[in-house]
């Protein structure tokens, strides 16, 4: 049934992606945070479907924690869920990512449309100078700015490896930074087709105020986010048996 359920819901969640791309290529022409808003809707509907289907749900904790306006929101990323759970959770998220996908039709477009943060990564220096440039714009909006620190999605047994890339814009976006931890991998796996049954957590952490040397800030970061994703992860196994 995992397997029936799994092939069940990619087929709802990909059909529903390409409804909102296009169906919804009229928010291309709305006002950015109309368009934001739309895209909060086609997360909430997939969550919904991932609940319904699959038996995934999802629980919030440290809501709290997100300060009102401008932020800088840093976390564990083991998985695609993350991508698209974490955007109904902020009023105006900016969320970096891989400049890859804005070659995509229709979906890179949507990328510019909604001012999200494509990054070269094979840039280097230079696509950290463009990072910052594009993080401050959306900081002087009172957008939330979110980065996984790590760059791409790791297994919830991976050792950790945070990149420079939230220190960086730690050091100059001077607003405060909510750590966030999850336990996705263990029910949707990166680079797998299965969906487990089970509740993912995702736990926003105590903010980390402005001001920090930047070692500092880094060596804090990675120990409250991976101290809180293995508490996580520990608990979805032996809440849902998952070996």
């Amino acid at each position: 049934m995992i397997y029936l359920r799994s092939t069940l819901f990619n087929i709802v969640f990909y059909a529903n992606l390409a409804l909102f791309l296009l169906l919804g290529s009229g928010f291309y022409f709305t006002p950015r945070k109309w368009s934001i808003r739309a895209l909060q809707v086609w997360a909430k509907v997939s969550l919904f479907w991932l609940r319904v289907i699959v038996g995934i749900r999802m629980e919030v904790r440290g809501e709290k924690n997100i300060p009102q306006g401008a932020c800088l929101v840093a976390g564990k990323h083991q998985s695609f869920w993350e991508t698209f759970a974490i955007l109904p959770l902020l009023d105006d998220p900016a969320v970096v990512l891989k400049k890859e996908l804005t070659y995509i039709p229709f979906f890179g477009w949507f990328i510019y449309k909604f001012q999200m943060i494509p990054v070269q990564r094979t840039a280097g220096t230079q696509a950290l100078r463009a990072l910052v440039g594009a993080a401050e714009n959306a900081i002087a909006m009172s957008r939330q700015v979110v980065i996984m620190p790590e760059g791409t999605r790791r297994a919830p047994d991976d050792p950790p490896d945070y990149k420079p890339g939230a220190a960086a814009l730690y050091g100059k976006l001077d607003v405060p930074c909510v750590p966030f931890a999850l336990n996705s991998g263990l029910f949707w796996p990166r680079r797998r087709f299965l969906r487990r049954p089970g509740t993912i957590v995702i736990s926003f952490l105590e903010p980390i105020p402005p001001g920090l040397n930047r070692k500092v800030f880094q060596s804090r970061l990675e120990t409250v986010i991976e101290t809180e994703t293995a508490l996580l992860v520990a608990e979805g196994q032996r809440g849902f048996g998952y070996k």
